[in-house]
């Protein structure tokens, strides 16, 4: 019985030892000269759930690495590794996961020697002095396009300055200046292009019919009118009228006090007049530049 025993026990033994995976790491010599190239080869006797470590060296270079190959249930990675320092460098043991569970390789030293050179073989030249490079495009390219540019910018300032003012002073239309009535009836008119009104813009209208009024009185009568408030320029046409110096009536005074002050209450009260309201001061402002005008300066009093 007990012999039975032991042959099932070794029996097993040789089975969990078969079964027990094995990693191998295998250079082809280690000993070479400063870059030359030699083989690294790890092998693993399982192909399933393997996982090849990424292989990191000091000291030595990765030229090239072939793909995983298997052969007869065997899995074959191959590297191509060099030198290029002279010394003793180790490939350190990599890390291999089988089913999750790591297996160690051997570390594996590897010798780079320099290459001898006998100084006596090599022919020996006398020193060459500096010899100067022919010139190229790049040598003056900076120069050329530093004078591009600024001949573009010369070329740009003599037409914006030079050329276009001349051309935009010869195509500008001239323009006949109009008197100060012909010119606030044209502004009148205008204004009632704009519909301002209309379309709910009451303190507009009201800020440029009062602004054409004033710039008629201002260029008929030669006063700051646009610059005085409503009774400064009441009071300064009132005091005209009484010196004789202009053809008016009370009454266009009183038109006129009346449109300022409805176009003060408008722009800083919030007022909002009528249709008919408006429509009747549109028709005063007409009224008022028509019937404001300073007095001819007779010959009479030219002599004295």
């Amino acid at each position: 019985m007990k012999k039975y025993i032991l042959h099932i026990f070794l029996l097993i033994t040789a089975i969990t030892f078969a079964q027990n995976p094995k990693v191998k790491a295998q250079i082809e010599t280690s000993q070479i000269k400063i870059g030359e190239q030699f083989n690294l080869k790890i092998t693993v006797n399982e192909i399933n759930n393997v996982i090849l470590p990424k292989l990191e060296l000091k000291g030595l270079e990765i030229i090239d690495s072939v793909k995983t190959d298997t052969i007869n249930d065997m899995l074959i990675q191959k590297y191509v590794i060099t030198g290029f320092d002279s010394g003793a460098f180790y490939i350190p043991q990599q890390h291999i996961f089988i089913r999750n569970q790591a297996y160690l390789t051997d570390s594996l030293l590897v010798n780079v020697a320099t290459v001898a050179i006998d100084t006596t073989k090599v022919k020996k030249f006398p020193i060459k002095s500096i010899k100067a490079e022919p010139y190229t495009f790049d040598d003056f390219k900076m120069y050329i396009y530093i004078l591009l540019a600024a001949l573009a910018i010369i070329g740009f300032w003599i037409y914006w300055f030079v050329i276009r003012k001349r051309k935009v002073e010869e195509d500008a239309p001239t323009f006949r200046v109009l008197p100060p009535y012909e010119e606030a009836v044209f502004k009148l008119n205008e204004l009632d292009e704009k519909l301002l009104w209309q379309n709910n813009k009451v303190k507009e209208y009201y800020s440029e019919l009062t602004e054409i009024v004033r710039g008629y009185i201002e260029r008929e009568l030669s006063v700051p009118a646009l610059e005085k408030t409503t009774d400064e320029v009441v009071e300064m046409l009132k005091d005209f009228n009484e010196a004789d110096t202009i053809k008016t009536s009370k009454e266009t005074i009183k038109k006129l006090k009346e449109l300022l002050q409805e176009a003060d209450l408008v722009k800083f009260a919030k007022s909002k007049p009528l249709s008919l309201e408006i429509e009747e001061d549109r028709k005063d402002a007409l009224d008022i530049i028509s019937n404001l005008k300073p007095k001819p300066v007779r010959k009479n009093d030219e002599l004295d």
